[in-house]
């Protein structure tokens, strides 16, 4: 049970919801702000596998190398899928003065220089996941870095413990599902890449065909199939796009393939068939059949590089180099007399996504029932296949296109074999109980049965969706949102939505609530705002209406500044939307059913902004007229005080529906009870008052008792945890005697004597001791 626990927990351990965050100029990489300046620095990274990682690090690179970051004299960058491969040793100085460049001369000293002057070294690993085997890390032991021999994994362990080069700056680039976080045990910064935004990807795929005859043509034919374009949000899924749609408009196709396994098988299609003769067809199916099975088990390694002579012939070395599939590279040389040695890397992660899927479609090993545990969406017994992420989407494709000429060509697999392995997954998926999966689980279902094509399994999916769907904290990416769309469409049924912290963009967003089948939603404040004033500003008032009365915002949570800002945003919308409601349809007035619904709100800000934060809730509280629960209690403790108190009595007479009110932890003195104790009357729906942990003494206790009588609907009050004594605690138990709706009075205070308290309560039962 743990291990599965831990493996779903896995598929969300980092994501910077609910973290401060803010959008990043490439200048501001370096800047940390109070950081120690004789301490290590480590800035991490983290995007999914083709977001642009590896190019904002050449990026740098180059900026570095044409002035900028002048902070650094020292940048050595390291691509840690090369560098782990050789089973060497290396020093410090090997490291940074041999693998990564060679000084002409005085080497020994450049190194020295380094050493004493750490602050000025930049080193960049680009690909984290390649250096580590996600199984252990080793501790780097003290010695002498300039003599001492490591293996890479070693230094690099090093350099994160401050044991080598302490006071350097660690560049580190990983995926977001990585353990990054399992070896570096204090991270300063990170950086999360996030891809191409609506825009960008217009402008990338109109500078890719810039100046070529059919220019206007390729955007559109890209648009067209929604699916891949939403796929270009991705940096290196558009490169592939724009290549295959460049290769159609030449050859005059009518349009793109509509999946991502059609449009890959395509991509391969067109890299081998310019080189294929009769002679060499077979050559070529047996050179990618083996290809694929490296693809595969390199892939199982969570590994993408090999040496060059581990390749199985030299025919497959040079058909893998002359189909763009394969890149090489060279490793350097520990001596002049050294031979050396080369390597070569699958040129894109796709690439072998796809041959690796590939593999197990043709292995002959691969037995159609185990086929369905290389699926991420297994059951708990089996452990889910993450690192070669897009295996499951290709793998469900391939299964369906047994009636594609050129697959079969390409594979020489017969009908019959294919169909057989097909109906095992069709059967695998009508007993998979999708309901128990979760978010993450789902969302690949999802964009595997999408791959499919196949109407049956569309259907069937779309039909046995539960009506509320959560992905409360799951990253939806453009692609995401397309294939839960396309699903919730074919579905008859009405969903309720939670998008909250899903990072999901304004055209999914939009997508999703235009639905008529989603009947509610919920999602970031923030993110429903924009939503709103983008169809105001596009004057698309219908939807503007659906939205906002599909909108669910009870109970809402403020835990930062800007949930309170949005919350405000939110009240400013009001009047906007009267505005819209009426141009629209004539009617003069409109309430957000968002606001007008909204009965509780718990306010978390902790003691650093928490004055701050409540001071600018109180300028809104009115504008909830069905408020009934309001919450200041939080672990953190907000400390309001008795500013705070008093700011809120001030509008105690427009909260009539408030019948909870917890102003527990919050360091009100006599003089916050006070002004609480004049205007609370005014609550004429209070039933629950808690006063806990408070610094309330006998003045404040006195102020409470006085006007007991006055609050009719009081049930409960709860005055423990002060500073009241035994004088105090006798005002309110004598007020307690005029006040029989009073159901329960909590007042356990460490400076009533035990045996006042204990007579007190005997006098009047009600009373908690």
């Amino acid at each position: 049970k743990n291990s599965v626990k831990a493996m779903e927990k896995e598929l969300v351990t980092y994501s910077l919801q609910g973290k401060d965050k803010a959008t990043l100029e490439r200048s501001q990489i370096f800047q940390i702000p109070g950081g120690k300046h004789l301490e290590t620095k480590v800035i991490v990274v983290l995007g999914k596998a083709g977001m642009g990682k590896s190019i904002l690090v050449q990026k740098i690179c180059q900026d570095w190398s044409n002035g900028e970051f002048p902070q650094f004299e020292f940048l050595f960058w390291f691509d840690c899928k090369q560098i782990s491969l050789p089973e060497k040793w290396y020093s410090l100085k090997d490291l940074l003065l041999e693998f990564f460049v060679k000084p002409q001369e005085e080497s020994k000293e450049i190194f020295e220089y380094i050493l004493q002057n750490p602050a000025k070294v930049l080193l960049v690993f680009d690909g984290f996941e390649g250096l580590h085997d996600h199984e252990n890390f080793p501790r780097c032991s003290d010695r002498q870095p300039d003599k001492d021999l490591y293996s890479i994994k070693e230094l690099l362990s090093g350099l994160i413990q401050k044991k080598l080069l302490n006071g350097c700056t660690l560049l580190l680039t990983a995926r977001p599902k990585d353990k990054v976080y399992q070896y570096v045990s204090k991270v300063d910064k990170t950086i999360e890449i996030v891809g191409f935004s609506p825009w960008q990807r217009e402008l990338y795929i109109t500078k890719y065909f810039e100046g070529l005859p059919y220019c206007d043509n390729a955007l559109k034919l890209v648009k067209e199939r929604e699916y891949l374009f939403s796929h270009c949000h991705s940096p290196v899924m558009c490169r592939f796009v724009c290549f295959l749609c460049e290769t159609i408009l030449e050859m005059g196709d009518e349009g793109l393939p509509s999946t991502l396994t059609t449009l890959f098988l395509k991509f391969v299609q067109q890299k081998i068939i310019p080189m294929q003769t009769d002679v060499t067809a077979v050559q070529n199916q047996e050179s990618l059949a083996t290809l694929a099975r490296i693809a595969w088990y390199l892939g199982e390694a969570h590994k993408s590089a090999m040496k060059s002579d581990l390749l199985p012939s030299k025919k497959v070395k040079e058909f893998a180099l002359k189909c763009g599939f394969f890149l090489p590279f060279a490793f350097p040389k520990h001596s002049d007399t050294e031979e050396e040695e080369f390597g070569t890397t699958f040129s894109d992660f796709v690439v072998q996504n796809f041959l690796g899927a590939l593999h197990l479609i043709l292995a002959e090993d691969v037995k159609d029932k185990s086929l369905t545990k290389y699926l991420s969406f297994p059951s708990k017994k089996k452990k889910p296949y993450n690192w070669l992420d897009l295996v499951p989407r290709f793998l469900a494709g391939l299964l369906f296109l047994q009636d594609d000429p050129y697959f079969c060509s390409l594979t020489n697999k017969d009908v019959k074999h294919s169909t057989k392995k097909q109906k095992t997954l069709l059967k695998y998926i009508r007993r998979l109980q999708i309901n128990d999966l979760c978010p993450e689980r789902l969302l690949e279902l999802l964009h595997c049965i999408y791959e499919t094509q196949n109407n049956y399994l569309l259907q069937h999916v779309a039909l046995r969706l539960k009506p509320d769907l959560s992905f409360l904290g799951v990253v939806l990416a453009p692609p995401d949102v397309h294939v839960l769309y396309s699903t919730l469409k074919r579905s008859r049924k009405e969903f309720s939505l939670d998008l909250q912290n899903s990072s999901i963009d304004l055209q999914g967003l939009k997508d999703l609530v235009g639905l008529k089948n989603v009947a509610s939603f919920r999602a970031s404040l923030s993110d429903a705002i924009r939503l709103w004033k983008y169809l105001e500003q596009t004057k698309d008032y219908e939807l503007l209406r659906e939205s906002t009365e599909k909108f669910v915002l009870d109970p809402f949570k403020a835990k930062t500044m800007k949930d309170v800002s949005d919350l405000s945003d939110l009240v400013e919308m009001q009047e906007m939307m009267i505005n819209c409601v009426q141009d629209a349809s004539g009617c003069s007035s409109y309430e957000i059913p968002a606001i007008k619904n909204l009965t509780k709100l718990e306010f978390a800000l902790g003691p650093a902004c928490g004055l701050q934060g409540f001071l600018k809730l109180v300028e809104i509280l009115a504008a909830f007229p069905s408020l009934q629960h309001l919450d200041l209690d939080a672990l953190s403790e907000n400390g309001i005080g008795d500013e705070g108190a008093k700011s809120l009595s001030e509008v105690f007479p427009t909260l009539t529906s408030l019948e909870t009110l917890n102003l527990s932890q919050n360091k009100i003195t006599d003089v916050g009870a006070e002004k609480l104790a004049t205007a609370l009357p005014h609550l004429s729906s209070l039933t629950t008052l808690s006063l806990y942990n408070n610094s309330i003494c006998d003045f404040g206790a006195e102020n409470l008792a006085k006007v007991l009588p006055a609050m009719e609907s009081l049930r409960v009050l709860d005055v423990q945890y002060n500073k009241i004594t035994g004088v105090g605690a006798q005002q309110l138990t004598d007020s307690l005697r005029k006040c029989p709706h009073i159901e329960n009075l909590v007042m356990w205070n460490p400076t009533i004597p035990y045996g006042v308290l204990e007579h007190l309560q005997q006098l009047d039962s009600r009373i908690s001791v």
